[in-house]
């Protein structure tokens, strides 16, 4: 069962320094059917403008990672981590017992385009954690790289949830069947372009939930880059 959320349903922000739209209930944006889906809560697509950015501020509590497509994002953590995420990083951030950050655009020039994306994790007051990995193009070009797990396994990042992360990279002839375990639900964000996922065509900010599919096919992209989720069979995030 495939289940749409197209862009153009999201709620949006727009603060002047930042245009923010959000796929589930973020913020002042509050939609009692879109809480999230499964362990999933947040999808945040957001854009900052040079030099602007996210003052300190706290998590607890939550899995949190930011995945950038444009330009660079500058962090600093009160675990003393500071760094700068580019497109192809990937960064985790375990809030645990207590986090505090700041986001800013690094550069004075340009925008810096990323999704923030967070994950109730399945315990809490664990230490806070910071992760970042670089995962190229090659990796993701034509088929569906892991870049986030709950083991870390093949040099994915580490989260405290059942849940894993894909990115891929589609044009073209270019196509993969991902087969989803059994009992299991699965989340598809398009980040940019297009692409068909079995059969029918999603646009950049397009989701689609999907529920009792065993095969999950994306073929005939057009310059597409695709975030998949394989999530836990639960309706928790939709009740909370």
């Amino acid at each position: 069962m495939f289940e749409l959320r197209s862009a153009n349903q999201r709620g949006s922000a727009n603060f002047g320094w930042l245009l923010s739209q959000h796929t589930f209930s973020f913020g002042s944006y509050y939609d009692p059917e879109q809480l999230g889906f499964s362990d999933l809560l947040v999808i945040n697509e957001d854009q900052v403008k040079p030099g602007k950015g996210f003052d300190t501020h706290g998590h607890r509590d939550m899995e949190i990672f930011s995945y950038v497509l444009e330009g660079a994002l500058e962090h600093k953590d009160s675990m003393g981590t500071g760094s700068v995420i580019r497109p192809g990083d990937v960064q985790m951030m375990s809030a645990g017992s207590g986090i505090r950050h700041s986001e800013y655009n690094h550069s004075r020039e340009e925008l810096v385009h990323f999704l923030q994306i967070w994950i109730v994790p399945d315990r809490k007051g664990v230490a806070p954690r910071y992760q970042q990995q670089h995962f190229s193009d090659a990796e993701k070009r034509g088929k569906l790289r892991l870049i986030i797990s709950p083991d870390g396994t093949e040099g994915s990042l580490s989260v405290y949830q059942d849940a894993r992360v894909y990115a891929g990279l589609f044009d073209g002839d270019e196509s993969q069947t991902f087969l989803l375990p059994e009992n299991r639900y699965a989340y598809v964000h398009i980040a940019r372009g297009s692409i068909e996922i079995n059969g029918e065509r999603l646009s950049a900010g397009d989701g689609v939930r999907i529920r009792q599919e065993q095969q999950i096919t994306l073929q005939n992209g057009e310059q597409a880059e695709v975030l998949l989720f394989d999530l836990r069979p639960n309706e928790l995030a939709l009740v909370r």
